[in-house]
């Protein structure tokens, strides 16, 4: 798995969403790498890690977890359920957590209201085996869906979601299936570290709701948002940053 580390300061793990890969940060990491020593990842099957040919939540924490020191761990959307994982599973390695645009629970249920359907998972499934840019190009109109700023945040994501090559077919089907199918809500009682639930008030992916229940059930969490759609990195970087220097400088030693 390709891990790239930058900056100078408190170990912070920055991990992307799905069909994305750790470049799509570069607003936020030129902020963070001030401030943090960022491991920034590609995901197996994605970005350099393309050659990977299938992904899974739980296998790619303990290898990040393995391969990083302890950390601030930072997820967006499907990155938020491998950070949440680690911190679940690896609490050691995991100082806190923040999760950005990021669910315990994506799909929607009688009992959970802050999802999406599980149909839209299954029709971006059957479209990958059929067209496969046209499914993600969907999926980055889905994200940026709501923003104030929509049409330019999908001009930026579009440009740069392939820069690092194509990702793996399996490991996006792979990476559905777990949007589709993981529920942690029933851990966020566990989590050890302290936890910033940061969310996109016009979010039309992972409602904001998701986050601030989220948020409520930690022991240690916290809620915060913004006034963005699914990816605030896009046009909060700096808030986000500063966001996170904030949260980091009141973690315990």
């Amino acid at each position: 798995m390709h891990i790239e580390t930058q900056g100078h300061g408190p170990d912070l793990v920055l991990i992307h969403g799905w069909a994305m890969h750790g470049g799509l940060f570069a607003p936020l990491t030129e902020r963070l790498s001030t401030q943090f020593r960022v491991h920034l990842v590609d995901l197996p099957g994605h970005g350099y890690s393309h050659d990977e040919a299938h992904f899974d939540v739980a296998d790619a924490a303990r290898r990040i977890a393995a391969a990083t020191p302890r950390a601030l761990w930072v997820g967006w959307s499907l990155g938020g359920l491998v950070a949440l994982r680690a911190a679940l599973d690896q609490p050691a390695q995991v100082r806190a957590l923040a999760l950005l645009a990021s669910s315990p629970r994506f799909v929607s249920a009688p009992d959970w209201p802050h999802g999406v359907a599980a149909e839209v998972f299954a029709a971006f499934g059957a479209e990958l085996q059929s067209r496969y840019h046209h499914a993600i190009e969907r999926f980055l109109a889905l994200e940026t869906m709501g923003s104030e700023h929509a049409q330019s945040e999908l001009r930026a994501l579009k440009k740069l979601v392939f820069a690092r090559g194509e990702p793996a077919l399996g490991a996006l089907a792979d990476g559905l299936a777990a949007l589709d199918a993981t529920d942690l809500r029933g851990e966020l009682a566990r989590l050890a570290m302290p936890s910033l639930w940061i969310a996109g008030r016009r979010d039309r992916l992972v409602p904001a709701g998701a986050l601030q229940w989220a948020a409520a059930q930690a022991p240690h969490g916290r809620y915060l948002d913004f006034n963005s759609g699914h990816a605030p990195f896009v046009g909060y970087a700096d808030d986000i940053a500063a966001a996170l220097a904030t949260f980091d400088t009141e973690l315990p030693a």
